[in-house]
């Protein structure tokens, strides 16, 4: 199927790891990001794996996993391309270390166009872990994930496969919980969308069984120790131009404050260059796949503002690498 698609792997030394990304086509550069529990796979072949993900190293210490690591490799993976500045789209994880990139970098980004997670400006007097915790109590998915092993010991007694459709399917705008008491359910079946099929969920089997869950995880397990590392960000603007799409069912746009930050226009502070808002009805999470040609629309349409060449919408990924 990759091979129809015109899809080409290949291995890049950055910032002390060797990524895997996956290229097409030619023309303007434009970086995708992805999440958990995506892979580059999200994109269609125009991602890399992050570090901890897929056929990307993954370094075992949970400190590796830093909003200063990861934007790292990012601008690494930027530079080894020959580039001084690309176009940046992300989603989940993908999508807060876009927001990353372009306050540390904006040197580096042309625009961003960012799915699902809204800029979170830093607030000073709470962790944002600490935060969460208050909200939702310990049966939160995020506060599970913060002990190194517990998560992925509730991984491997579930099995990958479980895991991931858990993930991948779930369409609701509620907090997800995982109790210690019971964990995963693993005596429900589940129905696949129509945009992830079987074999989808094989692949992501695939690279996971190779892989495991832990460098996922740790990108949540570094939650607070990036709030003390962006310290003297406290303020800051994100000061490239920037389109947010996000699904009205989307857990993401449902934690206390972000839809109200979104829509009163508060969040246009912290992102002055800000330029326009989708909300999505009836979108879930994994909003790229549940709404792909609509997505890679919006996507084309934005970034061709600011691109001298025009990107026919026939050719969704076509100038795009990574």
């Amino acid at each position: 199927m990759e091979e129809d698609m015109g899809i080409n792997h290949r291995m890049v030394d950055v910032n002390g790891i060797k990524m895997h990304i996956a290229e097409k086509g030619e023309g303007p550069i434009v970086l995708l990001v992805h999440g958990f529990p995506s892979l580059w796979y999200s994109w269609r072949a125009v991602a890399p794996d992050l570090r901890g993900y897929g056929d990307t190293d993954a370094p075992t210490s949970p400190q590796s996993y830093t909003c200063f690591h990861i934007v790292g490799d990012l601008v690494a993976l930027i530079d080894s391309l020959g580039q001084d500045k690309v176009f940046v789209v992300g989603h989940d994880w993908g999508a807060i270390i876009s927001w990353y990139l372009c306050l540390f970098r904006p040197d580096k980004v042309k625009a961003l166009v960012n799915l699902s997670v809204a800029f979170t400006p830093r607030r000073p007097t709470m962790k944002p872990v600490d935060a969460l915790k208050a909200i939702y109590g310990n049966d939160y998915y995020i506060i599970h994930f913060q002990e190194p092993g517990e998560m992925e010991a509730e991984f491997a007694r579930v099995g990958t496969e479980t895991v991931l459709k858990n993930f991948l399917t779930r369409h609701s705008p509620s907090p997800l919980m995982i109790s210690k008491d019971e964990g995963f359910p693993t005596d429900v079946s589940i129905t696949l969308p129509s945009w992830l099929s079987e074999e989808d969920i094989r692949y992501y089997t695939s690279k996971y069984e190779k892989s495991g869950f832990t460098g996922g995880c740790n990108y949540y397990r570094n939650f607070n120790v990036n709030w003390e590392l962006t310290a003297p960000w406290t303020g800051a603007q994100v000061k490239v131009p920037v389109k947010f799409i996000v699904g009205d069912q989307d857990l993401s746009y449902h934690i206390p404050g972000v839809k109200e930050y979104v829509q009163s226009g508060l969040m246009k502070k912290d992102v002055p260059f800000l330029q326009e808002v989708v909300v999505l009805e009836g979108v879930g999470h994994f909003i790229m796949e549940e709404r792909a040609e609509e997505i890679s629309g919006h996507i084309i349409s934005f970034l061709k503002n600011f691109q001298e060449i025009s990107v026919p919408s026939s050719q969704v990924g076509i100038c795009s690498i990574l």
